[in-house]
């Protein structure tokens, strides 16, 4: 529902109403369908961020909106003598969730853990009291959500430029399964369902394998509720072959959204997967240099990896939206959680298991900060709704739970992904598409040699080359007020 901002001035003074305004101004050119803002007395909700009128107050908190499902309303939405905006959603119970049902009788920080603790999906939400705010994310880190304070504000928003509009640099990003309280005096930082670890789980690989596919089927049902159809982001790879081959199960249309910079074997792949229609679309290096400054400024860091692999979402997140399609689903998250990556073999065979855990651990407690964030956020632009059936919670516990010999062969023929591979000959797919290798989207689209080949014309490496473009565009953004990148 595209983005929610939260501001409490630490002074005591009543500015916050005029700097949510001035923070939603970011989003202007996004799409957005209405804008709100929100204090502890009123709320006001418009067409325009022109005709907005909002008492000044401590705190406050603000909404971009723009509407996926029927029922999506503009918010803010009062509860309990406070303002909500939640951005994000909600897949258990698969039905419209009045939150402020959270709030009865319960203190707001109660009410936050509540939403948290109880409800499966991807969100993040703030609510504006009259002298404080509460913050909250879910378990998982789906949706964003990053802060940042100096001497006379507290802020909070689901995209870094909103922050840097208010003059912040420092910006962090909220931690995923927490709740805050923030008053004049600080920050008040609280875990309510965090990952953390977990004890392995002893049964058959066939067991295991059983029960994957059935959570895999059960978290892709909840993400096509209601839907009339869905893309799915198709890389030609296993991930999204499950994804697309359970989606079918259900009472929606599926298309797969292929996009590559040359022809590959994956078109015919895709093309297998019975009653699935395949949209191809092939992208030249002069589109790749067209999007970067766009995937940029939405990924909001200079980071390499994260643009080259941001650009092909970028694309099918374009090519979905001019299909005509408000919800893609997509394949991330299965890497971390079932050993997908070169270099988990690589760290098994060299120092052992434990380490070869470690490093699967830490990178699974990261997502996050390292995937879910870009993604989601390079789906902006075209305002889709990215949905990531292998990011559910009960998915993630049962991932961790797996001895890493079911997701990893040490032996000679290095296979990865074991445990996600007989789920997949559950499920029904082809021994082609199950034995498929991995091949990273950067490489297989050709997007990172584009990328080096534009950096090279440049003189630069490729961090020298995306850190200049990147601090144009900031620099830009902060000389004149916005960024123009189109759409």
């Amino acid at each position: 529902m595209r983005a929610i901002v939260a501001v409490i001035d630490k002074r005591g003074e009543r500015s916050a109403s005029r700097r949510v305004v001035e923070m939603l101004e970011v989003f202007r050119c996004g799409g957005a369908e209405a804008f709100g803002v929100g204090t502890s007395k009123d709320l006001d909700v418009k067409s325009s961020l022109e005709n907005l009128q909002c008492s000044e107050a401590q705190a406050a908190v603000g909404q971009a909106f723009f509407k996926v499902m029927p029922w999506d309303e503009p918010q803010p939405t009062f509860t309990d003598g406070a303002a909500l905006v939640f951005n994000g959603r909600v897949y258990n119970p698969p039905e419209p969730i009045d939150f402020r049902k959270e709030f009865e009788g319960a203190k707001l920080e109660d009410g936050a853990k509540s939403i948290i603790g109880k409800f499966e999906g991807g969100f993040a939400f703030a609510i504006a009291n009259s002298d404080n705010i509460v913050l909250g994310r879910d378990s998982i880190g789906l949706y964003p959500l990053y802060y940042s304070e100096n001497g006379d504000l507290f802020a909070a928003a689901s995209e870094r430029k909103a922050l840097w509009r208010l003059g912040f640099d420092e910006v962090k990003s909220f931690p995923p399964g927490c709740m805050a309280v923030v008053d004049s005096r600080g920050i008040k930082m609280e875990g309510v369902k965090p990952l953390g670890d977990v004890c392995l789980t002893l049964m058959s690989m066939e067991e295991a394998a059983e029960k994957l596919k059935n959570l895999i089927e059960c978290s892709v049902r909840e993400r096509v509720w209601k839907l009339n159809k869905v893309a799915v982001a198709f890389s030609g790879g296993l991930d999204s072959s499950i994804i697309a081959a359970l989606a079918q199960q259900f009472d929606v249309e599926v298309h797969l959204i292929h996009v590559t910079m040359n022809k590959h074997s994956e078109r015919e792949q895709a093309e297998g997967l019975i009653g699935t229609r395949m949209n191809l679309r092939l992208y030249g290096e002069e589109d790749v240099e067209n999007a970067l400054p766009k995937v940029l400024w939405s990924v909001e860091e200079p980071d390499p990896i994260k643009v080259a692999i941001g650009i092909p979402i970028f694309w099918a997140a374009e090519e979905a939206a001019r299909l005509g399609f408000r919800v893609m689903m997509a394949g991330q998250g299965a890497d971390e959680l079932f050993g997908g990556y070169m270099r988990y073999l690589s760290t098994y065979i060299s120092y052992g298991k434990e380490k070869a855990q470690r490093s699967m651990a830490a990178d699974i407690m990261n997502m996050h900060r390292d995937n879910f964030e870009r993604d989601v956020k390079v789906c902006l632009p075209h305002n889709v709704e990215l949905r990531l059936p292998y990011a559910a919670r009960n998915i993630v516990d049962f991932a961790m739970e797996l001895p890493i010999e079911m997701k990893i062969d040490p032996s000679g023929n290095g296979l990865r992904k074991i445990i996600l591979r007989r789920a997949a000959e559950k499920a029904g797919l082809s021994v082609q598409i199950v034995n498929r290798p991995k091949r990273a989207i950067q490489y297989s689209t050709g997007v990172d040699k584009a990328l080096k080949k534009l950096a090279k014309k440049e003189g630069l490496t490729l961090s020298g080359f995306i850190q200049k473009v990147f601090q144009t565009l900031k620099s830009q953004f902060i000389n004149e007020g916005d960024v123009k990148v189109g759409v």
